[in-house]
């Protein structure tokens, strides 16, 4: 950049253009309008953006269990076991495969159909961690909403208001939905298997149990059509529902290790080592933007890797080398990106 640039504050573009330069700023004006506020209410943001197509993931799943009744049913004979209906037999054998139950009561019993398991195992382990799981906590996500419209549904709340409260507590939000969920999803397996299936409530529970944490003993299971009918839907709901509240108590516990740093830092004296560091461009002089920064690299929110892309896409869009930003800028560096 060039030489002359060096002065220029770090905020400058957000001055109102019609104060003169010489004005005196009151030295404890402070920037409170958030402009991701709007984008949260309105259009969809990056992250938003990032989330699965819930359609995409359905057609790989519809294609998973497709391929794997067809493939299974071919071996039908070389599977043994407690059996109801072939076709449906082969779609509960491809859901206890690929969520890992394992219970035992359908059995690969030659090398072919063996060598297939273990095919479908590995397959449908990688569409449930890859897929499925983010589809689940795109899911919970869109119920965040209504949540805390519920907690608040006797106070006057905006939208506005809600979406901030999400935002504050989102992880623990999406651990409240995914436990609610589980909790559902337990007591209808359970009594479902004690009316159905005849088992006891603790033998029930047991089966519960067994099955969503991938344990699948195999003494007790769905034995009936209409049981492994119910099966097909709950062992897969079941057992990505819990993955999702370990990985939710893991957020939660990384939540509160960083908001701990965070007050550390903010507590912490500022000295003057500590305005060295934040003096991006060696000016003696630390602007609003540089001190954010430090603070930000203190939190461990960004590191110098980012900073550093950062300012070399700076480089790039500031074609002129004034330091600054504009639709000129914009445009030549548009050009040069065609030309080349």
């Amino acid at each position: 950049m060039a030489n002359d640039s060096a002065k220029v504050p770090l905020l400058a573009g957000l001055r109102d253009p019609a104060t003169p330069i010489n004005q005196v700023v009151p030295p404890r004006r402070r920037f409170r309008h958030s402009k991701s506020l709007p984008q949260l209410a309105g259009s969809k943001s990056l992250r938003d953006n990032l989330h699965p197509n819930l359609k995409r993931v359905l057609i790989f799943l519809v294609l998973y269990l497709a391929a794997g009744t067809i493939c299974f049913y071919l071996v039908r004979d070389h599977i043994k076991g407690l059996k109801t209906n072939g076709i449906l037999d082969s779609v509960y054998f491809c859901i206890v495969t690929m969520t890992t139950v394992g219970y035992g009561d359908l059995v690969p019993d030659s090398t072919p159909s063996k060598l297939l398991a273990c095919v479908f195992v590995f397959s449908g382990m990688a569409l449930i961690c890859l897929a499925l799981s983010s589809a689940a906590n795109y899911l919970v996500e869109k119920q965040e909403f209504l949540l805390v419209r519920a907690l608040h549904i006797n106070q006057k709340v905006g939208e506005l208001d809600i979406l901030k409260e999400i935002e504050t507590n989102r992880v623990r939000y999406k651990c409240f939905m995914v436990l609610s969920a589980l909790v559902v999803l337990i007591v209808a397996g359970t009594a479902f298997l004690a009316t159905v299936e005849k088992l006891d409530l603790i033998d029930a529970f047991y089966c519960v149990c067994s099955t969503i944490t991938t344990l699948g003993y195999g003494d007790k299971s769905f034995s009936t059509a209409a049981g492994r009918i119910f099966a097909i839907f709950w062992i897969l709901m079941s057992t990505i529902c819990l993955g999702q509240l370990f990985f939710c108590i893991a957020e939660v516990n990384t939540e509160i290790r960083q908001r701990a740093l965070v007050k550390l830092v903010l507590a912490k004296k500022v000295t003057n080592v500590d305005l060295e560091a934040a003096d991006i461009d060696d000016d003696g002089v630390v602007g609003a933007a540089e001190f954010i920064i430090h603070r930000l690299k203190e939190m461990g929110k960004i590191c110098q890797e980012d900073i550093t892309a950062i300012m070399e896409q700076f480089e790039d869009l500031d074609v002129d080398q004034s330091g600054t930003l504009s639709p000129s800028d914009i445009l030549l560096a548009q050009s040069s990106y065609t030309g080349n």
